[in-house]
């Protein structure tokens, strides 16, 4: 076995784009997953390679069940197997339950929970001991610390049980299952200077926005031969938001 495969969803930018080229710098190929935005995701692609590592990019919709097992499908039809599965395709609906349509109810449902079950049932008989599973959850799957997050709070909150359940169906096959719970992480999309930035900032006990390289360290460490008796637990790292 000369490197490791990992797939990282919704790899293209940002904190996913961001764990991707620290896998490359440990040694793996990559996969990753988009969405939308393909010449960011082959951007993201070329830095992989430029580290000296094979890397995949497939077109996948989330929120749809056969994109979620078509993924897997693709990297095992690429590379043979798959070693690490980073689960971080995610959306965040902001409003208060009663402003919230059953059409964001289900596609929140969709993408940040089902699709992260459907795929580790798809990538599980793939791997082998040593595999690593790496779900991305939220310092506010552990607090509400403002209204208009429920719907995601309730997502990430769920992610939690099923890691500590998948833990104990895999682990003694020595394969883990853990959460990544980020803080608020300086964005495209959540930016430190954005609008409600001071506000999520005044929570935080480190009083400022962390980096997309703090998430990336984070999964690193789990995907490592240092983390195999780390199974079944989250690893929050939210610059004091939860303290």
């Amino acid at each position: 076995m000369t490197s490791r495969i990992a797939l990282v969803t919704g790899g293209s930018r940002g904190i996913g784009a961001a764990i991707c080229l620290s896998l490359a710098q440990d040694g793996f190929d990559v996969a990753l997953t988009y969405a939308s935005n393909e010449q960011r995701a082959i951007e993201t692609k070329d830095a992989i390679e430029a580290k000296g590592r094979r890397a995949l990019v497939i077109r996948a919709d989330g929120a749809r069940m056969a994109d979620n097992r078509r993924a897997i499908e693709a990297v095992i039809e690429a590379f043979g197997r798959i070693d690490v599965l980073v689960c971080n395709a995610g959306r965040y609906p902001y409003g208060t339950i009663d402003h919230m349509s059953d059409d964001e109810i289900d596609s929140t449902l969709a993408l940040n929970l089902r699709a992260v079950m459907i795929e580790t049932a798809a990538a599980v008989p793939h791997m082998s001991k040593g595999g690593r599973l790496i779900y991305m959850g939220s310092a506010f799957g552990e607090r509400a610390p403002l209204p208009g997050v429920s719907v995601y709070s309730a997502t990430k909150a769920a992610l939690i049980g099923f890691a500590r359940g998948v833990a104990r169906d895999v682990g003694p096959r020595g394969i883990t299952a853990n959460v990544v719970q980020p803080g608020p992480i300086d964005t495209e999309l959540n930016p430190k200077n954005g609008d409600h930035a001071d506000t999520l900032t005044a929570f935080v006990a480190n009083g400022a926005f962390g980096e997309t390289s703090d998430i990336a360290a984070a999964v690193s460490y789990l995907a490592s031969e240092a983390a195999g008796y780390v199974n079944g637990t989250t690893l929050t790292v939210d610059g004091g938001l939860c303290a």
